[in-house]
């Protein structure tokens, strides 16, 4: 007679899923800076106000890491970057031209540094790149280069003071194939989730 027992080996663990609150503390900061600008448009009509009441409130909310806990957020920043078409800005990753480092790594690490400063709340995940790209001659840059992306994540934090930029955001996967099209191709393949 044989007979088979359910058991669970070593590290399986049933976790049980609870979907965070959608409003958080930080939309509810949002708002109420939302609040005191509206309260200074108040001499446009009821339509324009609800249509800048939205707009604003989505604009608030790009800037916040905890707009949607259940998906992976990715930052981008608006402002000029080595090789950009004519100079102007544009929207990209933190990013820096390879000097003087000793490893790729070390490069990441100290791009990210330059944007967000302390990293003691981040978590690069492994060693070697997530993928790269082969960037063609332009009139900026009129020799071929190499982009590498690295993979880091926020373990610790909701708030960043993010500098040296025109502007940023933290977007979705699907929000990140809208901001940068010409590379959406790429950007599906790499990022898996």
């Amino acid at each position: 007679m044989s007979m088979t027992f359910l058991t669970k080996g070593k590290g399986d663990y049933q976790i049980e899923y609870i979907p965070a609150p959608r409003i958080t503390e930080a939309d509810k900061t949002n708002d109420k800076k939302l609040k005191q600008y509206l309260k200074f448009a108040g001499r446009v009509s009821h339509a324009q106000k609800q249509e800048l009441e939205s707009e604003l409130l989505m604009a608030f909310k790009i800037w916040s890491l905890q707009r949607t806990l259940d998906r992976r957020l990715y930052l981008l920043l608006y402002g000029n970057t080595y090789g950009a078409p004519s100079g102007k800005p544009v929207w990209h990753f933190p990013g820096k031209v390879f000097e003087s480092e000793e490893t790729l790594h070390k490069c990441a690490e100290s791009a990210l540094k330059s944007v967000i400063g302390d990293l003691s709340d981040t978590y690069f995940v492994g060693n070697a790149p997530m993928g790269h790209m082969v960037m063609q001659p332009t009139k900026n840059v009129p020799e071929p280069c190499k982009e590498f992306f690295f993979k880091s994540q926020v373990i610790a934090t909701n708030k960043f003071n993010i500098g040296k930029c025109k502007d940023f955001v933290w977007i979705t996967k699907d929000e990140l194939l809208e901001y940068i099209p010409e590379q959406a191709k790429f950007l599906n393949k790499m990022i898996i989730s």
